[in-house]
């Protein structure tokens, strides 16, 4: 089985508040990594982490440490995008020697979350947020609840919509799709949400 989960959150004004807190504090450690990354020239995941994980969890020591983790993620997803696409015109193999331009994310990017920063059991989603727990009751189809326990997560991402309300996506994919996760999104568009800023 693989495919998407789309989920609409239903938020009382607090609730909205928080997850509002939580997409600018995450576009904030973004924005610390993308210099590292435009400098060093390395999105690779597992090096990101080993680079800068130290210094960001004493930088920004109200955020979790797995949210420090998905923010790496999320900034090493974008840079395969921006720097890797065959379409994209900042593509490394076509810009060479020249500077890469740096990515910054506004404050309504989307929320990578995980395993560890989200759960779901009986129809209860419980979400972190930078305080504390967060939790929805959700009308959920049994066979949906299933696969979020059993099948393999690619991704969770919270997101705005265009009402201002909020959504989950989960993506789920077949371990043996698990190398093709690791590659560019097929989408050639720039998201709104990441902005470029070209050196040239």
């Amino acid at each position: 089985m693989h495919g998407l989960l789309r989920l609409r959150l239903n938020t009382a004004p607090e609730q909205t508040a928080r997850l509002l807190a939580l997409q600018a504090a995450f576009a904030r450690l973004c924005n610390a990594l993308s210099p590292i990354v435009r400098d060093t020239r390395c999105w690779n995941r597992v090096a990101l982490h080993h680079m800068t994980y130290k210094r960001l969890r004493e930088q920004f020591p109200d955020i979790g440490s797995q949210m420090v983790c998905n923010a790496i993620y999320s900034v090493c997803r974008a840079s395969r995008l921006v720097y890797q696409h065959p379409k994209s015109p900042f593509n490394v193999a076509r810009l060479g020697e020249r500077p890469l331009p740096l990515l910054r994310f506004a404050d309504n990017c989307p929320v990578y979350f995980d395993r560890h920063t989200l759960s779901l059991k009986a129809g209860q989603l419980s979400m972190y947020t930078l305080d504390g727990r967060i939790r929805f009751q959700l009308s959920l189809r049994s066979e949906d609840e299933a696969a979020f326990h059993t099948q393999k997560l690619r991704e969770i991402v919270l997101s705005q919509r265009g009402d201002g309300g909020f959504e989950l996506l989960f993506s789920f994919a077949a371990v043996d799709e698990e190398e093709k996760a690791a590659a560019p999104p097929p989408d050639d568009d720039i998201p709104e949400y990441l902005m470029i800023e070209d050196p040239a």
